[in-house]
């Protein structure tokens, strides 16, 4: 696959991931940090907001892979 198709599918993806995922988190803390104090929130939204980074990495790394000759 050259990389130009893989960078336009790593944006999409890139994209996706992270609408998906802040929707997932956002949910998530609705349901079950709704009655948590202040520091649960913002521990809870810190850890979420760094860990879609890891899912994130790994597509970057796949669209940038040279092309094989």
């Amino acid at each position: 696959m050259p990389q130009t198709l893989r960078k336009l599918i790593g944006t999409v993806a890139l994209v996706a991931l992270v609408i998906v995922y802040a929707l997932v988190a956002t949910t998530i803390a609705a349901a079950r940090l709704a009655d948590a104090p202040a520091w649960a929130h913002l521990l809870y939204f810190l850890v979420t907001g760094v860990l879609w980074i890891l899912p994130g990495m790994a597509i970057v790394s796949w669209m940038l892979k040279p092309d094989r000759r």
